[in-house]
């Protein structure tokens, strides 16, 4: 019988798949990163509303937390935001790459939010994460734009993480989730409303955007955003941040299988990729290691 923290870890093995297929979906779809977000989370709202309702889950939750959720939603909707814009002027693989050093951004944000010491081996892992893209940012540096938005995805990613953490082992995930994403949906909404944004064109969408729309918003966004939440009741947030980072491996390898020449890059850069996937097997080894003594 497999124990809850194993059950989670392979959960979310599952997960990061789920994320490394978003990526080729947001490279699928046509339309910019700011409305594809829009659209995006407000779907993937409505279909965690019809769970809710279908089971009857109880959405009362104490003023300051639900202020507390509905910020942390406009993290997570710059995080996406970002994360889609590096796609769009690079491609998928270099923006997949850069979200890597999320894992060295929660080695630092971790012990200031949660009040801990820092762990010397989550630095150093940090620090290899940081190796390996460093060698992707030299033979990439035409991507320069998507580079730097994609290292501005991790650290959301990372200040997410961080701040959902506390969340996740006091509330229901599913809740947790509407409530994140409506704060994206609403943020945005605002900020699309301030620069008039919302014109024939916005609504305009082809068939087959609205196919891609809807597996990223229900399968890709709302089924994976409540069980990423739900994993972290066992896993740490590092472990979690660290773990997504097989995100890229995932993700390129989709990529190359689904837009072939175009997203191949240069042998140093698999090297770095491979730098990292190296990190994210020895930090299992080693929290193997710490948790038998």
């Amino acid at each position: 019988m497999l124990s809850d923290n194993v059950k989670s870890y392979l959960h979310l093995h599952l997960i990061v798949f789920v994320w490394g297929f978003t990526a080729v979906l947001g490279a699928l779809i046509s339309l910019d990163a700011m409305p594809l977000v829009w659209y995006r989370m407000g779907l993937a709202v409505v279909f965690i509303a019809g769970y809710i309702w279908y089971k009857k889950i109880p959405i009362q939750l104490p003023k300051k937390v639900l202020l507390q959720l509905l910020f942390a939603g406009i993290i997570i909707a710059l995080h996406w935001f970002t994360f889609f814009r590096a796609i769009k002027v690079s491609n998928v693989s270099v923006t997949l790459a850069c979200l890597s050093t999320g894992a060295f951004f929660t080695s630092f944000l971790e012990p200031i939010w949660l009040g801990r010491k820092i762990i010397w081996y989550e630095v150093f892992f940090g620090v290899i994460v940081v190796i390996g893209l460093s060698i992707i940012f030299r033979v990439e540096s035409q991507y320069i734009e998507g580079i730097l938005l994609a290292l501005s995805c991790a650290f959301l990613s990372a200040l997410f993480s961080v701040i959902n953490s506390k969340f996740a082992k006091q509330y229901n995930p599913t809740v947790i989730s509407f409530y994140e994403i409506l704060g994206g949906v609403l943020f945005f909404t605002i900020l699309l409303l301030a620069t008039q944004s919302f014109n024939a064109a916005f609504f305009k969408i082809s068939a087959k955007d609205w196919m891609y729309l809807a597996i990223l918003s229900s399968f890709c966004t709302a089924y994976a955003f409540i069980a990423s939440v739900k994993v972290m009741k066992f896993l740490s947030p590092y472990t979690v941040m660290l773990t997504i980072n097989l995100e890229p491996i995932y993700g390129i390898i989709l990529a190359v299988i689904v837009f072939q020449e175009k997203e191949k890059m240069s042998p140093q850069f698999y090297i770095g990729a491979l730098i990292i996937l190296s990190t994210v097997i020895l930090n299992g080894i080693v929290k193997y290691a710490k948790s038998k003594d």
